[in-house]
């Protein structure tokens, strides 16, 4: 029972998470709030993968609500025996679970690789990438952030917003690692086996 409950609020946590990247990689499209950039294709190509949108959001929406159903206690009973029924819904929980790791590792490992690069900004020379051949160097030395003239403080914004976005992914991965591992503990520790025995249906 209690681990039942400790699975539930897991897949609960993912909905506010999930909503959170939404708005994160919403924001990533308007630095310093001004539509201009997104309309104009002037932002770093890497929020055109709609990591938290779509994978670390939409996609983790759908994760936790059918995490959120196979754990409910009216599910559909999918064989005659209920000790079938709960084999099947521990594969399935594994199974979405799994996919919640592959979405949310796919915005932290998009969302890292924005960070470093840096953001798609206009300097002296132009529209470029300024900081793109530093190897992400540029995250600690605050000096020559400067070269950035336009959009004002882009930046500091890619950097927070990267930054949260990571975390918010990071978050995810471990909370879907942890349901499997949870699931796959029931299973090997001999809960039930996950054998299904001739006979049963």
């Amino acid at each position: 029972m209690g681990s039942r409950k400790c699975r539930s609020c897991l897949s609960r946590l993912l909905i506010p998470l999930a909503l959170w990247s939404i708005t994160v990689n919403i924001l990533l499209y308007f630095p310093n709030g001004q539509i201009s950039y997104a309309s104009s294709n002037k932002l770093t190509n890497y929020v055109w993968y709609f990591e938290g949108i779509c994978f670390s959001g939409v996609m983790m929406l759908i994760v936790a609500a059918v995490l959120l159903v196979l754990e409910s206690d009216n599910n559909y009973k999918c064989c005659q025996s209920e000790n079938c029924s709960k084999k099947y819904m521990t594969l399935l929980s594994i199974i979405f679970s799994a996919l919640g790791i592959a979405f949310s590792g796919y915005c932290l490992v998009i969302s890292t690789l924005g960070l470093v690069q840096g953001p798609y900004c206009r300097t002296l020379n132009g529209w470029e990438y300024a900081f793109e051949g530093t190897a992400g160097r540029f995250l600690t030395d605050s000096s020559i952030w400067i070269q950035c003239l336009e959009p004002a403080h882009v930046v500091e914004w890619n950097i927070i917003l990267f930054s949260i976005l990571i975390a918010l992914s990071g978050l995810q991965v471990i909370i879907c690692l942890i349901r499997v591992v949870i699931q796959l503990s029931k299973i090997l520790c001999g809960t039930y086996s996950i054998i299904i025995q001739p006979g049963i249906i």
